[in-house]
């Protein structure tokens, strides 16, 4: 067997990994081994570069190595390379110092490398991706992947494809499909000009105690060891999951449980401020509705919503107007679309960029004065509406109020302002009461848009009644 000539690198980065930049800028540990050419020379120093793959310009040129003469090993701390990409990393060995670099022994090469920003996917199947049927969602240079078998890729469906994965623990049971994910990364990387790696680490069916440290926390180790593996530092972390908590004993606490994941992951990783991009649950189509269902998946939805607020760094961005492509997943329309409404929110909450990304959201609902006791009027009043509000058919199965004698349920909704509406209701309000609106676990289809973003408003449980 013939030993390799000149350098090999025994530790660096893979093909098509995506490294985490800081402040515009990113380093590489490099460590290797050289052997001479075999013509008598003895006395080696290896060089390393960075290049543009599309036209082999130098990125950084060529840099000595602190290159061992008894071991034949070698080393580099290579800083200051800048974002963007794609990148080829060379080296190259001169022996003997002979000046000719064009003429250096050969050296191993690594292609593909993109210097920008990592975001971690997290959840459960609509995380992982189940979306099902043809879709124009195409590859793209500068967006890729980290697959479940540990080596780095041009990011293509599906994400959470387990061919020759190292975790069993978030391995699906069945083959997934599109995600909202690529979508995601290649508008952020359009605004941005960086490359974007993407970190998958969802599982279909996950509860929250598998991603909560305090509680079961398989999940979340994995996710942690995959993340180390990556470099140990990321941009931020897509969320979608929930669906499984959707439960009397589990909705009820899923804020604080929520808090506790977020506040582990950005202590274990020291960045106090890692943004965390969150879907509020789209529907579940299930043939047999509940009570007890619908009040599971209102408090559920609501905590999503209570935890942009209460969490900082959080944001959440709506789905219940994307199309589904069985009783509860995503279909691929549906996901380009949340990609897309994720991506806004990036860019405004993470890159600084004004970007409108937030969707119609409760601000305060007061009772008018009392016209009967047959007759009450409740009006509604929206953050975030960047133009008017839009009705696109009956809001009266949108929204219902719950007071101390029951629900009572709207008879007659109408827009009064270019952010409010006037629910009259079948009877008077007795004592306190609440207002819930899209909360159930198939809520109604026609929920108020905006006309500048057509965005869904985002559903809400409990909201307190003035």
């Amino acid at each position: 067997m013939h030993h390799q000539i000149g350098v090999t690198i025994k530790q660096g980065p893979q093909p098509w990994s995506i490294i985490q930049q800081q402040e515009g800028f990113a380093s590489l540990e490099l460590h290797g081994a050289w052997n001479p050419p075999g013509d008598g020379s003895t006395y080696g120093q290896v060089y390393v570069r960075i290049v543009k793959e599309d036209s082999s310009e130098n990125v950084i040129g060529w840099t000595p190595a602190l290159t061992d003469q008894a071991s034949h090993t070698w080393s580099l701390h290579l800083g200051n390379i800048p974002a963007g990409g794609l990148y080829r990393l060379e080296t190259s060995l001169q022996m003997d110092g002979k000046a000719a670099m064009e003429w250096f022994t050969r050296g191993d090469m690594v292609h593909h490398l993109g210097v920008g920003d990592l975001w971690v996917i997290a959840g459960q199947s609509n995380a992982a991706g189940y979306g099902k049927g043809p879709v124009n969602d195409p590859p793209e240079l500068g967006i890729h992947l980290f697959r479940h078998n540990g080596q780095w890729d041009l990011a293509t469906h599906p994400f959470n494809d387990s061919t020759q994965s190292l975790h069993m623990e978030n391995r699906e049971n069945a083959n997934p499909g599109h995600s909202p994910f690529l979508s995601f990364a290649r508008i952020v990387k359009r605004e941005t000009g960086w490359p974007i790696g993407l970190i998958p680490v969802a599982h279909g069916g996950s509860p929250l105690s598998k991603w909560n440290p305090e509680e079961d926390g398989m999940l979340y180790r994995v996710m942690m060891d995959t993340i180390l593996s990556t470099g140990g530092d990321i941009r931020g972390i897509l969320w979608y999951q929930g669906c499984t908590d959707c439960t009397p004993t589990e909705s009820p606490t899923y804020l604080s449980r929520f808090r506790t994941m977020v506040e582990s992951i950005r202590r274990d990783l020291d960045q106090d401020t890692l943004p965390v991009l969150t879907v509020q649950l789209n529907r579940h189509t299930s043939s047999n509705p509940s009570t007890e269902g619908d009040i599971s998946w209102g408090t559920l939805r609501e905590h999503q919503r209570q935890a942009a607020h209460e969490i900082p760094h959080v944001t959440v961005i709506p789905a219940l107007d994307c199309p589904l492509s069985d009783e509860i997943h995503n279909s691929p329309a549906g996901n380009l679309l949340i990609g897309e409404r994720l991506a806004r929110a990036a860019l405004s909450e993470v890159y600084g960029m004004s970007v409108h990304y937030q969707a119609p959201e409760i601000q305060s609902a007061r009772l008018l004065p009392e016209v009967s006791q047959d007759l009450a009027i409740l009006e509604i009043a929206f953050n975030h509406v960047k133009g008017n509000l839009l009705i696109t058919g009956p809001l009266q199965p949108v929204f219902t109020v719950e007071d101390e004698e029951g629900l009572i349920h709207a008879s007659e909704c109408t827009l009064t302002g270019s952010n409010t509406i006037q629910v009259q209701l079948n009877r008077s309000v007795r004592g306190r009461a609440c207002l819930h609106g899209a909360f159930e676990e198939n809520p109604a289809a026609h929920l108020p848009l905006d006309n500048a973003t057509y965005l869904p408003m985002l559903g809400f449980y409990r909201f307190p009644i003035e």
